[in-house]
């Protein structure tokens, strides 16, 4: 379950720096970038600020965390 809301908030934070970055500001990219980022991080750390954050919000692991999708 944790895999699956990790994807949809990630996908979807994606999504709306897009549109924010066409129409509203091209600073916003950034925003992606920081995104991005992230995502590597996590995959040579194998910690997830994000993971984090929703286990202590009570979402259950399911085999694996966000840094190995």
């Amino acid at each position: 379950m944790l895999n699956t809301y990790f994807r949809v908030i990630v996908g979807t934070m994606v999504l709306l720096s897009v549109v924010l970055t066409v129409y509203v500001n091209p600073n916003w990219m950034w925003f992606t970038v920081f995104i991005g980022v992230n995502l590597i991080q996590s995959a040579f750390t194998k910690w997830c600020l994000l993971e984090t954050i929703l286990v202590k919000l009570g979402v259950k692991k399911e085999g694996g965390s966000c840094s190995s999708c």
